[in-house]
């Protein structure tokens, strides 16, 4: 990629930080010399040391949150700021600022939407044990789900075109918000890509703001309801099996004893069956419906999406093509 293109674009760094006063000014001198043309942002998050002066005497420009959670920031960058190009990382220094032209690279040459830079050897050491299980659990987890787009669903370094930032509805509150960013893509089928980065280590002194049990609970219950709106067929038809299987149980015993008797001898039992039955058919017939809907709200999603205007990055990137054609037919 030339500097001459770099310059033609309107790159945006967003930097959402809580209290990371001892990282966050080397990482925003990073990215200043690493693409001297892009406007660098640090949103903090109520910290409570010094986060926001050292940014703001690094170069960024600082915004303040109140609400606090990734997810809140991530919402409010996106709104606020227009740009061809967004380049998300965290203020921790983990992620290095270097790769970043790269990710650009990537994005414009892939024609994407989306470029995650996946973190190279964080499931074999992601900081505490914890963390490293809970990467490959919830991976895993995501490609049965959602499909095989993504295999670090839980980077933050990431790439974005105009297009995504603006057509993404953004919808958690807290670190959830690289999981729901990769359904999304995956939901609207966008062209994305992945590219294979170094993951660094905190500084001695820093401390991660993941908490291996507390933030697990809640990325698993964004996949409950991320599942839920995009595929409720599957998550209700589920819950539908669930008390099929229940209701199948109960009356066994009770259909074995009448057809040796011919009586029904466990009448409460055989009710509470039939109850069992009749809601797993209403949960499945829900679950239909709301596939429907499902499938609509997707189609609408999509519209919205086909309809923003594209980057000059896209443009350029179209364009070229047709230069070569030109060329080789002179």
């Amino acid at each position: 990629m030339t500097e001459a293109l770099l310059e033609d674009l309107d790159i945006a760094v967003l930097l959402p930080c809580y209290n990371e006063a001892q990282t966050i000014g080397d990482v925003v001198t990073g990215f200043r010399a690493a693409l001297p043309m892009a406007r660098i942002y640090v949103y903090d998050n109520n910290s409570t040391d010094t986060t926001a002066l050292r940014a703001a005497l690094a170069g960024a420009t600082v915004v303040r949150e109140r609400r606090q959670g990734k997810g809140n920031v991530v919402r409010r960058m996106f709104s606020d700021i227009e740009a061809d190009i967004y380049i998300m990382a965290d203020g921790d220094g983990t992620y290095a600022a270097s790769d970043a032209p790269e990710l650009i690279r990537t994005l414009i040459t892939e024609g994407a939407d989306m470029v995650v830079g996946t973190r190279r050897g964080v499931h074999a050491d992601a900081g505490r044990q914890g963390h490293a299980f809970g990467n490959r659990v919830f991976n895993t987890l995501f490609r049965s789900l959602f499909g095989n787009d993504f295999s670090d669903i839980f980077s933050g370094y990431r790439a974005f075109s105009r297009r995504f930032a603006k057509s993404f509805p953004a919808v958690s509150g807290g670190f959830e918000i690289e999981t729901e960013m990769s359904v999304h893509a995956s939901r609207l089928r966008l062209p994305v890509a992945e590219l294979e980065l170094d993951y660094g280590r905190r500084p001695e002194g820093s401390h991660s703001k993941l908490s291996t049990f507390r933030d697990g609970a809640k990325i698993l219950w964004m996949f409950a309801m991320l599942m839920k709106e995009t595929r409720p067929f599957t998550f209700f038809g589920a819950i539908s099996g669930g008390f099929l299987a229940m209701s199948l149980v109960f009356m066994a015993p009770v259909l074995m004893a009448y057809f040796q008797t011919g009586l029904v001898e466990r009448m409460p039992t055989w009710v509470f069956s039939l109850a069992l039955m009749m809601i797993s058919f209403l949960v499945f017939s829900a679950g239909l419906i709301l596939d429907s809907l499902a499938r609509a709200r997707a189609e609408q999603l999509r519209i919205h999406y086909m309809s923003l205007p594209m980057g000059r990055h896209a443009r350029t990137a179209r364009r070229a093509p047709e230069k070569t054609t030109h060329h080789l037919a002179a």
